[in-house]
């Protein structure tokens, strides 16, 4: 298991410190929302409906931001039964779950890309604020990628 990422020398915040922010940021505003949510609910009898629209777009970023970390600092969830039974395969076990993973993260930044495109060229606004939805789809594409790249960067460092 590698140590949690650490700042970058040089005093400069490495990928893993922003998306560590990202995920605290994302999870505070989630809290603030719900919370004023359930506050002027329950004062008010009045519901802000498009809180939920902004909440799932936040659980989309917070889930994806802590994929990509969480493969990039080996925390990821890994059935282990067959390979601590069979040491020798681990490696071969290793790489196999990054290339599945590659190629399923690879997928839906593909077809992400397809769905923010379709909701830009159709200007398809969102139910509550009616603000154009490709502003909440673009992430996924986009988070995505990141998480690509740091697959990438894992098989790369781990190469024989």
């Amino acid at each position: 298991m590698s140590p949690p990422d650490k700042t970058a020398p040089g005093g400069k915040f490495s990928l893993g410190t922003i998306e560590r922010f990202l995920m605290a940021a994302s999870m505070g505003v989630l809290c603030l929302l719900t919370m004023a949510n359930v506050l002027v609910r329950y004062f008010t009898d009045i519901s802000f409906a498009f809180t939920e629209e902004i909440s799932v777009a936040l659980l989309v970023v917070m889930t994806l931001v802590g994929a990509s970390h969480a493969f990039a600092s080996n925390h990821h969830i890994a059935i282990t039964f067959f390979v601590d039974r069979w040491p020798k395969f681990k490696p071969l076990a290793h790489r196999l779950a990054v290339l599945c993973s590659l190629v399923m993260f690879g997928l839906l930044a593909w077809y992400g890309v397809l769905m923010a495109w379709d909701d830009y060229s159709f200007e398809v606004t969102s139910p509550s604020l009616g603000v154009p939805q490709w502003w909440y789809t673009v992430w996924l594409p986009v988070l995505s990628m990141l998480i690509v790249l740091r697959l990438v960067a894992l098989l790369l460092r781990r190469a024989p």
